[in-house]
């Protein structure tokens, strides 16, 4: 079972705004790149071709705590805050060595695809069984 991922990531120019500082909007991009990692690390797409379900977020934020700039290197450590029936929590911890940047959270929900409007429904066994939760007050995030 998959509790967390880290990846490693290098600030591209086009992320930084007019200040020379990354855009707040990619800190969530970030996240979703580090937990579609996680997903991956557990055997599994967030987004396979065929699905019978889907996972839109009903939930995000993030706290900042000090700036990115253009080319510095820094890590994204997503973990699985919580699972329940229908959702998934994630946490979310971004660090550059030993300073926080950034610390956030996200709510997935598992839908069921193709019906009009989304109705949430249970995690498939096959996809909560790859996946375990990492109770709150664990050293990190």
């Amino acid at each position: 079972m998959v509790s967390e991922y880290r990846l490693r990531r290098r600030v591209q120019f086009y992320e930084t705004d007019a200040a020379g500082i990354v855009h707040f909007s990619w800190f969530f991009r970030y996240m979703e790149e580090a937990e579609h990692a996680l997903w991956r690390e557990a055997g599994l797409s967030i987004a396979p071709i065929v699905a019978d379900v889907g996972w839109p977020r009903v939930a995000a934020s993030f706290d900042f705590h000090r700036p990115l700039r253009f080319e510095d290197e820094f890590d994204v450590l997503i973990r699985v805050a919580a699972i329940s029936e229908k959702t998934m929590r994630y946490v979310c911890l971004i660090t550059q060595g030993a300073a926080k940047i950034a610390t956030g959270t996200m709510t997935i929900a598992c839908v069921s695809k193709g019906n009009e409007p989304l109705r949430a429904v249970s995690i498939p066994a096959d996809i909560v069984s790859r996946f375990q939760a990492v109770a709150e007050g664990s050293e990190r995030p």
